[in-house]
Formats: C-alpha cells, sequence, structure tokens
C-alpha cells in the first residue's frame, strides 16, 4: 500500500512540476501531521496533499480528504513555515488521483 501512495505522490508532483511549480520537498513529517509535497508556485508556498483511489469502488479521491486530516495538514504547514522562518503566501491544495484522471484543487481549506 505505501508503494502506491509513493508512486501517486511522484505522479502528483510530476503533474504540478509540468504546470510550472517548483519542487522543495515530499514526505515532511511533524507531530501534528504530514504533507506529502511541499511545492512553490512563484512567491506562493503550496502544501499539497495527494490521495490515491483505483476506482470509486470506496468513495472517490476527491471525497478522501476528511476534515480531521485538512486539519493536522494545515497545523503541518504552518510548523513547516514557522521552522524555516517563512513569512510568504502559503496554501494548501490537493491532487485527487483516480485511476488514470489527476483532479487539481487549489487551496481547499479557503473558505
Amino acid at each position: 500500500m505505501k508503494h502506491r501512495g509513493q508512486a501517486a505522490e511522484q505522479i502528483a508532483c510530476c503533474y504540478l512540476t509540468a504546470r510550472g511549480l517548483t519542487f522543495e520537498s515530499a514526505n515532511v513529517r511533524f507531530a501534528v501531521g504530514e504533507i506529502d509535497l511541499v511545492m512553490r508556485e512563484q512567491n506562493t508556498w503550496v502544501f499539497v496533499e495527494v490521495k490515491y483511489r483505483r476506482d470509486d469502488s470506496y468513495g472517490g479521491a476527491l471525497e478522501a480528504l476528511r476534515p480531521q486530516q485538512a486539519y493536522r495538514l494545515q497545523r503541518a504547514a504552518e510548523a513547516y513555515l514557522q521552522r524555516h522562518q517563512l513569512n510568504v503566501d502559503a496554501r494548501i491544495d490537493l491532487v485527487a488521483i483516480q485511476g488514470e484522471q489527476v483532479n487539481w484543487i487549489k487551496n481547499i481549506l479557503a473558505g
């Protein structure tokens, strides 16, 4: 299962890089949560959650991010910015991969 997750993260990284983002780091762990990918889009730091589903048997990849996970991701992004002493624009994106389809949803926590 871990292998599939790593493969999905690699697909997401290539997808985002092809769209102009710059790779910074992967699988960053903090006590409060984990960040799958850290990217930059010009001057904006982008923290990316990657979700993979082979199909929609158990719900699709777009629906896979639970509120508790989103909260931990936000806390981890804050910890990353603090640790690296970055005072920059930042957002949290979701890359949902289902089968061969890749969906990139920007700023998933914007109200």
